[in-house]
């Protein structure tokens, strides 16, 4: 009987001590929180759009120089080309026959 009672003690004293442990109070912000991010629909502080920012010009600069190397093989492509159809043509022309 003495065991039973001791546990029962034990047990009310854990919960109410449980209780405590886990209350829960409103989450009041920092001087250094920034609040909701863009990507959840918030305006975000100016760190954020900065950054944000400053993440977007380093992928259009990125993208604006593959496009001015894809631009400069294409030239270099069009350039091969027309030295290729000019050696055909002179080739062409050499034959004997009729003249082009």
């Amino acid at each position: 009987m003495l065991r039973t009672a001791a546990t029962k003690i034990g047990r009310q004293s854990l919960a109410s001590s449980a209780r405590a442990t886990f209350a829960t109070t409103s989450r009041a912000m920092g001087a250094g929180d920034t609040g909701a991010p863009p990507k959840l629909g918030g305006q975000g502080d100016a760190f954020q759009r900065r950054e944000k920012a400053n993440e977007d010009f380093a992928i259009k600069q990125r993208e604006k120089e593959k496009l001015l190397e894809l631009r400069k093989k294409l030239h270099e492509q069009q350039a091969h080309l027309q030295q290729l159809s000019d050696h055909i043509d002179e080739i062409t022309k050499n034959q004997g026959g009729e003249h082009n």
